[in-house]
This record gives C-alpha cells, sequence and structure tokens, in this order.
C-alpha cells in the first residue's frame, strides 16, 4: 500500500499546531511501515522549504492548501499513484480523486471563537469566517473523504453532536513532542513561579489568572508566548505591581528549562482544541493546574486541579492546594503517567489501521466495478 501524508500545512521555522502534528504523525508513520515492510509514506509539500522541519523520507511537490487549485488538487495526487492519502486538515479538495482519502478535523472551537488565525492573508481570512458560519460547508468537506479522524474523544463527541459527517470517526489522537534537557524525578520547588504557554486571544481567558495574583502573594506568573503591546497593557492592569513577567516568546530549551524549575503549568482558557502545554508540563512532572472544561478533563484528567473559568479566587485556591508538599508530589507523579497515554507512536498505529481499512475497502469496490 502507498500511503501519501499532506504535510502541505507544514510552517517554517516553528511548527503551529497543525504543522507539528503532521510532521510527527508522518514520521512515527515511516518508523512503523518501515518495520512492517508492507507499505511505503511519501510526503506531500507544496514549498521545498518545508523539509527542514519534515523528516529525511522521500516526498512530492504540488500546489499548496491555499491555491486556487486546490479544489482539484486530486488530479496532481493521482499521477503519483496513491492507495490512500491522509491529510491533518478538511479542506483538502477532492474531486476526481482515485485513491483512498482520509480527512482531520481537530476541534470546533472556531465556530464559538470566530477570530481567524493572524497568519492567514485577508481573502483567506473573509473566507475562513464565512466557513464557520453554518455547519453545511465542514460536513460536505468531510463527506468527500473515505473516514475522518480527530484528536480526542472530546472532539469526537462534538463531532458525532453536531453530525458533521456520515464517515467512520477514529480517534488518532493528539501528542506532545520530549523536552530537551534530562526531566528527573521532582521535588516542590521553594519558590512559586507559575507558568502560561499560549495565545492571548480572548478565549483564553488569561485575565482570570491575572486576576487571581491578587490573592497570591509570593507568586509570579511567566506569560512565555509574544504578546502585542495592547494585551501586554490590559495584563499589567489587571494584576498586582510586580507579579507579571513577560518572556516574548522563547526557546525550546529556555521552555523545557522554565517548566522543570516551576511551581505549576496554569491555564484558564473558556474552550481549547486540545491542551498540549498540559501534556508538555505533566511529562516534566510539573503540576497543572486549568480551568474546568471538557478538553482539559480529558487531557488532564485525575492529575490536574480545577477551577472554574472565570472564577479568579477558585483559580488561586486550586493553585494553593499545591502548597501541600504531598499533594504537590503526588500531582507531580500522577502527570508523568498521565503523558505518557500520549504516544505519537501509538496514534500512527491508529492511523495506520485507517488506511488500510480504507484502502482495502476501496480495492474491493474497484474489482466488483
Amino acid at each position: 500500500m502507498k500511503i501519501l501524508v499532506d504535510c502541505r500545512y507544514t510552517r517554517l521555522e516553528h511548527h503551529d499546531g497543525i504543522s507539528r502534528y503532521a510532521a510527527r504523525i508522518v514520521e512515527a508513520l515511516a518508523r512503523r511501515v518501515a518495520v512492517d515492510g508492507r507499505h511505503s509514506v511519501q510526503m506531500l509539500i507544496s514549498d521545498e522549504k518545508q523539509l527542514t522541519m519534515l523528516p529525511r523520507i522521500p516526498w512530492a511537490k504540488v500546489s499548496g492548501p491555499t491555491s486556487a487549485r486546490e479544489p482539484w488538487v486530486a488530479l496532481q495526487v493521482n499521477k503519483l499513484g496513491p492507495d490512500v492519502v491522509f491529510t491533518p486538515m478538511q479542506t483538502m479538495g477532492g474531486a476526481g480523486r482515485r485513491y483512498g482519502l482520509v480527512k482531520t478535523l481537530h476541534d470546533l472551537i472556531y465556530y464559538r471563537n470566530r477570530t481567524p488565525p493572524r497568519d492567514l492573508n485577508p481573502a483567506i481570512r473573509v473566507l475562513w469566517r464565512l466557513y464557520h458560519l453554518a455547519w453545511w460547508p465542514q460536513r460536505m468537506l468531510l463527506d468527500q473523504a473515505d473516514e475522518v479522524a480527530t484528536v480526542s474523544a472530546t472532539s469526537k463527541g462534538l463531532i458525532e453532536r453536531h453530525r458533521l459527517t456520515k464517515r467512520p470517526l477514529t480517534i488518532v489522537a493528539n501528542a506532545a513532542d520530549p523536552l530537551p534537557g534530562e526531566h528527573p524525578q521532582r521535588d516542590q520547588p521553594v519558590t512559586r513561579e507559575l507558568l502560561y504557554m499560549g495565545s492571548f486571544m480572548p478565549y483564553k481567558n488569561v485575565e482570570t489568572l491575572a486576576l487571581a495574583l491578587h490573592v497570591l502573594p509570593g507568586y509570579r506568573l511567566h506569560l512565555l508566548s509574544k504578546i502585542g503591546r495592547a494585551d501586554r497593557h490590559r495584563l499589567l492592569e489587571s494584576a498586582p505591581p510586580g507579579a507579571l513577567m513577560f518572556h516574548d516568546g522563547v526557546s525550546d530549551a529556555e521552555y523545557g528549562e522554565l517548566l522543570g524549575q516551576a511551581f505549576a503549568l496554569v491555564h484558564a482558557s473558556l474552550d481549547e482544541g486540545f491542551g498540549i502545554p498540559l501534556i508538555e508540563a505533566m511529562s516534566v512532572g510539573t503540576p497543572i493546574v486549568v480551568s474546568d472544561i471538557p478538553i482539559f478533563r480529558e487531557v488532564g484528567a485525575d492529575a490536574a486541579g480545577y477551577f472554574p473559568a472565570t472564577d479568579p479566587d477558585a483559580a488561586a485556591a486550586a493553585i494553593r492546594a499545591l502548597e501541600d508538599r504531598s499533594t504537590w508530589r503526588a500531582r507531580s507523579a500522577r502527570g508523568r503517567e498521565v503523558a505518557a497515554r500520549y504516544d505519537w507512536d501509538a496514534s500512527a498505529a491508529a492511523l495506520l489501521g485507517m488506511l488500510e481499512r480504507v484502502a482495502v475497502k476501496r480495492s474491493g469496490r474497484s474489482r466488483r466495478s
């Protein structure tokens, strides 16, 4: 079976969520089929610069995912002779395809939070907004596939609740990359340094964390991501003086070092697609304290402390619960166990099962024809 993985969403220099998902899935899938020996894996790219962010396996170049040719990209892909194609998005064109197709819908967050990603050009941002005003465009795109993947049980439940596809739906879970450096078993740190890793879009609700610092004397919140002037000003007004530290972006090595020293990682999101920072923190033994939303319950399980998303006092109380040394140690140890559930090799195994199933079904239909 010849498998193509759509890596055209790969970002240059730094991965975003979709880019990392595709890169890690294709890498793990290639490892798996190399051992098996029955299949081959090839990447689809749209820019050779993307290869610096991808594993060294065979590749082919086709038009980009935002090109006007996208609805008919299958006419280019057909020439490569795949049995089945996996794409980490739901927007890949399928008109005229002669191969099996598995699409991915990660989450439904942008139906509730309709601010488009800032890196899209203006025309695509307009189309993006229109796309998320109704359910039917999503249904139309998903039903062009043979099967659909999603990254969590929470997303799977939402897709089923809104009846977004008639196709079989399988979880191919997201996971986190290992962080650089050594991360031995931890003990409760003396300092009270809290970390937040994420954007500052309104649904991230970082203000609740800033307000919680008013009843957390001695604590400091490190904001790790790049931040704009308006967001910085708003958060400074919400927090007590000297309680925020802005890093305006960190390297992987810096992130790993900060996580390895932190008292806790905190998040107050009103909504989320997944929760990679939660897994990253738990994997190095840093406890997490997060808002009580379904996806965080799924990812954090019984290793996390939870609080109502808009209640700063409850957030502070959940953080202070970790001041008990035995509680901190237990959460640290349990977090490592929970984080170990999220593994790219396990996700690749689930995906390979889907791809084999799709290929068999299509070959059966071809024989009958």
